[in-house]
């Protein structure tokens, strides 16, 4: 008889977690099921569900008679994604939780309970994703140590693994998964990688996990609930008064609570205008948040951006990148928008440039570049700089050709 291999799975009440642990079991892995605690919702007089998300996750293991744990990381939640979120609110950036809580809590917290405490052989979780591993691959990989050098030594890993698409592009999760390192890849598997969301629901429904289909899908912030951006914000930053101004004429428009609470892209709530006006860009330095009267203003659309160190998920850099400084793959920055062409220029300290094909509307500084090479997420990097807006590039125009209009006219007709 084989050896029974030992599968942690992350277990969050939600459907596709639920079928992805049925699965393994349905495998003949000896399947363990463990719920994550990472925001105390006590604080917060029930903002999250997690004492029903429990509740859902535990009833699910009865079902499938398998053993149930329930593991906090409510301090490392805290302390490696929250306070991070604060400080870059402070920037005026508009961070992700999504991808930072995959990369320092699921992929490194949970990774190593599941492996090191739980003595599991691996983890799984519920997400629509894919590797370049088979399943009985995954047993045979060895932890290691993460280098210390700026790059990692690309013959270090002599077959490293890949993060692929999940076979059903509208769940696709790898946008979220972009964080995480090989390390934890090489130690996860993905049971719902070729299933449809449909397929998932058919499949909770013969298993008799009514519970958990009745549940309407998670979507947005977990911790903020249903309540609204601006008040929870402001529960945890000191309100920051400032000006909204015409990016167009410099008219001074109304007044906001701290620019913080804003975003790029989004609708700026000003009193006593009657056409809605959008936010296109913020100073910290005077606190005044720039403005533009549409939705499709130019204002709100460039087509190059700087990351910060980037973050790529299986070859640190890239061959193709590293042998010519540059390359030509795909770009998204939130999760589900269609892909846009770009050349990628690698800088010494590891950072990248990001041109793209055509301007994209309302690139965030804080958000993620995510970037694809056909159905293989690279990996990704925190937007620190946005280059010059189609309006600023359009008056830079403009401004010349006055200036060379104004030089014809003074420029004295030569003598006969």
């Amino acid at each position: 008889m084989g050896v029974i291999r030992r599968v942690v799975c992350a277990m969050s009440g939600g459907v596709d977690s639920s079928v992805a642990a049925l699965l393994l079991k349905r495998r003949g892995y000896s399947v363990t099921g463990v719920f994550m605690k990472n925001w105390d919702s006590l604080d917060e007089k029930g903002v999250c569900t997690t004492e029903e998300d429990c509740e859902d996750a535990y009833k699910v293991c009865q079902i499938l008679d398998i053993p149930f744990h329930q593991v906090s990381y409510v301090k490392e939640y805290w302390h490696d994604v929250f306070s991070n979120l604060l400080k870059e609110y402070e920037k005026g950036r508009t961070p992700n939780p999504d991808i930072l809580c995959n990369k320092h809590i699921k992929f490194n917290h949970f990774h190593k309970y599941a492996i090191n405490t739980l003595g599991a052989d691996a983890m799984a979780t519920g997400h629509y994703a894919r590797t370049s591993q088979e399943d009985e691959e995954v047993f045979q990989q060895m932890h290691t140590t993460l280098p210390t050098t700026l790059f990692r030594d690309r013959f270090e890993i002599r077959n490293p693994v890949r993060l692929y698409k999940g076979a059903d592009s509208l769940k696709d999760q790898t946008f979220f998964l972009s964080q995480i390192s090989q390390d934890a890849l090489r130690q996860t598997m993905f049971p719902l990688a070729g299933l449809t969301k449909e397929y998932v629901k058919k499949i909770a429904a013969e298993a008799g996990f009514q519970h958990v289909l009745k549940r309407k899908e998670s979507m947005g912030i977990c911790f903020i609930g249903k309540r609204n951006f601006e008040n929870f914000i402001l529960e945890y930053l000191e309100p920051k008064p400032g000006n909204f101004v015409s990016i167009e004429d410099g008219t001074v428009m109304g007044k906001h609570k701290g620019w913080f609470t804003l975003t790029l892209g989004q609708r700026a709530r000003i009193g006593g205008t009657r056409e809605p006006w959008f936010v296109v860009d913020k100073d910290i330095a005077t606190g005044d948040v720039f403005v533009a009267p549409s939705t499709t203003h130019p204002a709100l659309f460039r087509d190059t951006l700087r990351t910060d160190r980037f973050h790529w998920v299986t070859i640190d850099p890239p061959p193709e990148l590293a042998r010519t400084q540059m390359m030509e793959c795909h770009f998204r920055f939130i999760h589900q928008m269609p892909l846009t062409p770009c050349t990628v220029t690698l800088n010494m300290d590891g950072s990248v440039w990001i041109s793209l094909s055509q301007p994209v509307r309302a690139l965030t500084p804080g958000q993620f570049a995510v970037l694809y090479k056909g159905e293989e997420c690279l990996g990704s990097g925190k937007i620190v700089q946005l280059g010059p807006s189609e309006f600023t590039l359009q008056r830079g125009r403009e401004r010349l050709v006055a200036a060379a209009q104004q030089k014809e006219q003074h420029t004295p007709e030569p003598a006969s």
